[in-house]
C-alpha cells in the first residue's frame, strides 16, 4: 500500500482540504495502538511512515546493555555495534520489528483514520461557516412540526427551534420557509450545534437592518431594543446625520419599512423612539405614546420618577404594566410613574 497511500492522501488533501501531514500523524498514533492490540504490549515500539513513499516500519527502541535480560527492551553491546559500531552502553537503538502481516492491519487502520479525519475536517468547515452567521438571520425550511419543536433544514445541517424560541401564536407546517436568528453556534464532537431563535431582540435588529438602508450604512444606529415577543417591541434609534430623522427612516414611506418587519413578526407591535444622551428626554421618549409632564432623575440609584397627566396614567403604564416595563428595559433605568392633575 506504500505508493497508493501517499497518492490517496494527496487526492484527499486536494478534494477535502484535509492536510496529508495531519492524517499521517494520526495514522502513526493509530498504528501503534493497532500493533499493541495485535502483537501484545510494546511500550518501546514506534511507527514511522515515510511521507514521500508511504512505507511503514515498526521499530523497537532498545537500551544497549552488557547482558540482556529482556529481549523486548534491551540489546547487547555486540549486537548493537553490528548495526552501528559507534553505539555504546546506555544508548538507545532502534531495531525494525515490522510483522510480516502488518501491511493488512496498516491498510485497515489507515482507512479508519482517513474517514475519521475527513469527518472532523467537514465538521470544522461546517462550524466555521455557521460561526460566521452567528448573530445574523438565516432562512431554513421546516421539515417537521409538533406541539413543542420545529425541525428545520438549513441546507447542510438541521437545527431545532423549541417552542420557547418561537413567537407566541405563530404556526408552521412542513415545507414552510422560516427566518431564524442565530444566537450561538456551539462546537461539539458530533459537529456544530446551532441555537436559533425568533424571540431574541437581535432578530428585530437584523430585520430592520435588512429593511432600512440607513441602518445598514451606519447612518442610523439602533441603540437598544426591549422585546416581549409576539406582543410588543420598543426600539431606540439615533441618527449620526442631523439631516436624517432616525424614526422616520425606520418607519419608511407610508410605514412600509416597519410594516415589513411587523409582518415577519406576525403582527407584533413596534414602538420606534428617538434615543437621547439626555436620560430624562430618553425616558420620556421611551414611554411613548404617553405624554410626559416631567422626569426627576436619581443618578446614584439609576432611577427616575416620571409624572404624567392623570388621564394618561394607564396609557403610560400600559396593559399589565407592559409599556412601563419595556421602557425600563429599553433605558436600563428603574421607572416610577405617577399621575398628576393638569389644568
Amino acid at each position: 500500500m506504500d505508493g497508493e497511500l501517499i497518492e490517496a492522501l494527496n487526492q484527499i488533501e486536494k478534494d477535502k482540504g484535509v492536510s496529508k501531514e495531519i492524517i499521517l500523524e494520526a495514522l502513526e498514533t493509530a498504528l501503534i495502538t493497532a500493533y499493541r492490540k495485535n502483537y501484545g504490549t510494546a511500550q518501546n515500539a514506534k511507527v514511522y511512515i515515510n511521507k514521500e513513499t508511504g512505507a511503514i516500519k515498526v521499530m523497537a527502541q532498545k537500551v544497549v546493555v552488557p547482558e540482556v535480560h529482556d529481549e523486548k527492551m534491551e540489546i547487547s553491546l555486540e549486537d548493537a555495534q553490528k548495526i552501528n559500531s559507534l553505539y555504546q552502553l546506555g544508548d538507545i537503538v532502534e531495531v525494525e520489528i515490522t510483522p510480516k502481516k502488518f501491511g493488512r492491519i496498516a491498510a485497515q487502520t489507515a482507512k479508519q483514520v482517513v474517514v475519521q479525519k475527513i469527518r472532523e475536517a467537514e465538521r470544522g468547515i461546517l462550524y466555521e461557516d455557521f460561526l460566521a452567521k452567528e448573530n445574523d438571520i438565516i432562512v431554513g425550511v421546516v421539515t417537521r412540526a409538533d406541539k413543542k419543536n420545529l425541525l428545520i433544514d438549513l441546507g447542510r445541517m438541521e437545527t431545532t427551534l423549541p417552542v420557547s424560541e418561537q413567537i407566541p401564536g405563530e404556526s408552521y407546517k412542513p415545507g414552510d420557509r422560516i427566518k431564524l436568528y442565530i444566537v450561538e453556534v456551539k462546537k461539539t464532537t458530533k459537529g456544530p450545534v446551532i441555537i436559533a431563535s425568533r424571540t431574541h431582540p437581535g432578530f428585530v435588529k437584523r430585520l430592520f437592518e435588512q429593511e432600512v438602508p440607513e441602518i445598514y450604512d451606519g447612518i442610523v444606529e439602533i441603540k437598544s431594543i426591549a422585546r416581549e415577543a409576539g406582543s410588543r417591541t420598543k426600539m431606540a434609534v439615533f441618527s449620526h446625520d442631523e439631516k436624517v430623522d432616525p424614526v422616520g427612516a425606520c418607519v419608511g414611506f407610508k410605514g412600509a419599512r416597519v410594516q415589513a418587519v411587523v409582518n415577519e413578526l406576525r403582527g407584533e407591535k413596534i414602538d420606534i423612539v428617538k434615543w437621547s444622551k439626555d436620560i430624562g428626554e430618553f425616558i420620556s421618549n421611551a414611554l411613548s405614546p404617553a405624554n410626559i409632564v416631567r422626569v426627576e432623575i436619581n443618578e446614584s440609584e439609576k432611577a427616575a420618577k416620571v409624572f404624567v397627566p392623570e388621564y394618561q396614567l394607564s396609557l403610560a403604564i400600559g396593559k399589565e404594566g407592559q409599556n412601563a416595563r419595556l421602557a425600563a428595559k429599553l433605558t436600563g433605568w428603574k421607572i416610577d410613574i405617577n399621575g398628576i392633575e393638569t389644568k
